[in-house]
C-alpha cells in the first residue's frame, strides 16, 4: 500500500527524531498549566499559550506549540480527559512505536494550525479538544471491543463511544461555527492512517452493491421500454391467423418445410408441396 510504504520510509529515515513517551509529556504539560491557572497570579496563563494567528504573525511563535498544553475543559473534567488521553495515547505508542504515534499526533497538530489560520478570516479558536478525540478514534478503530469504565463506573465498549465522538464532531461542524474548521480537519490524521482501509473494507463493497442495484434498475427500465414484436402465424390453406384465432394451434409441415404454415385442422390434411 502506497501510504503504508510512505510512512515506513519516513520511519526508517527519521525514527531517531521521534519523541519517546510523547503522551506522558503532553499530559504532564497540560496538568502543569491547569494547576498554575488555579493560582491568582497565573489565572490568565492560557491567554499566553492559546493559538492566535494574529499574535503569531506579530512574533509570538511559541503559540504554535503551547496551545496543545492548554486544557479545553475545567475542574474535575481535566482529570478525566487527561486519564483517557494518557491511556489511549500510551497504548497507541506501544502498538505503533514512537515514530508513528508522533506522526499521527503531529499531523493533527498541523491540521489544527491550518484550521486556526483558515478560521482567522471569520473568527473561531483552536484547542487541543479535537486532538484528543483523534487519538481516541484511532484507538477505538484498532480495539473496537475494548471496554472502558465510563466515569470510572459504567463499562462501555469503546466502539460505541467512538460513534458518539464522530457524531459530536459532525454536530460541531454543523452547529459550532467557532470550531467548524478545526473539527472538519480533525479527521486528517485518521484519514491518512486508516482512510484507504476504511474505504476498502466498509465503503467500497457498499458502493459496488449500490452500483449493481442501479445498473439492474436501469436494465429493467430499458428492458421494459423495449416491446417484443408480435409473431403472427397464417395458415396457407384457410388463411386464418393466430391473432384472429388465438385458440388454434399453428405449426410447420416437416415435408413442406418452414416456408408454409398450417393451422391444426390443415396440418395433416393438405396436399404436400414438393420442393425442388
Amino acid at each position: 500500500m502506497f501510504w503504508l510504504n510512505w510512512i515506513d520510509r519516513l520511519e526508517r529515515k527519521y525514527s531517531r527524531l521521534a519523541v519517546k513517551n510523547l503522551t506522558r509529556y503532553l499530559v504532564i504539560g497540560t496538568a502543569f498549566v491547569f494547576v498554575l491557572s488555579l493560582f491568582g497570579d497565573f489565572r490568565y496563563i492560557a491567554s499566553w499559550l492559546t493559538l492566535e494567528p494574529s499574535l503569531v504573525m506579530k512574533g509570538q511563535i511559541w503559540r504554535l506549540v503551547t496551545f496543545v498544553f492548554v486544557p479545553f475543559v475545567g475542574s474535575f473534567w481535566v482529570i478525566f480527559a487527561l486519564y483517557i488521553f494518557y491511556t489511549f495515547g500510551m497504548a497507541l505508542e506501544r502498538y505503533w512505536g514512537s515514530f508513528k504515534f508522533n506522526l499521527y499526533y503531529f499531523i493533527g497538530v498541523l491540521a489544527a494550525i491550518a484550521a486556526a489560520f483558515l478560521g482567522e478570516f471569520w473568527g473561531g479558536r483552536v484547542t487541543s479538544e479535537f486532538l484528543y478525540m483523534s487519538v481516541f478514534l484511532a484507538f477505538a478503530y484498532l480495539n473496537p471491543n475494548y471496554e472502558l469504565l465510563l466515569f470510572f463506573i459504567i463499562p462501555v465498549k469503546i466502539k460505541y463511544l467512538a460513534w458518539f465522538d464522530i457524531i459530536f464532531t459532525v454536530l460541531s461542524i454543523i452547529f459550532r461555527p467557532e470550531t467548524r474548521i478545526v473539527a472538519l480537519l480533525s479527521f486528517t490524521s485518521f484519514i491518512v492512517f486508516f482512510g484507504k482501509e476504511v474505504f476498502d473494507v466498509y465503503l467500497s463493497p457498499r458502493v459496488r452493491k449500490l452500483d449493481r442495484q442501479l445498473r439492474r434498475r436501469k436494465f429493467k427500465v430499458i428492458a421494459s421500454s423495449v416491446k417484443t414484436p408480435e409473431i403472427i402465424y397464417t395458415c396457407c390453406i384457410c388463411g386464418r391467423t393466430s391473432k384472429e384465432y388465438p385458440e388454434l394451434k399453428f405449426a410447420y409441415c416437416f415435408k413442406c418445410g418452414s416456408d408454409y404454415e398450417y393451422c391444426q385442422e390443415h396440418l395433416k390434411n393438405h396436399e404436400h408441396i414438393i420442393r425442388h
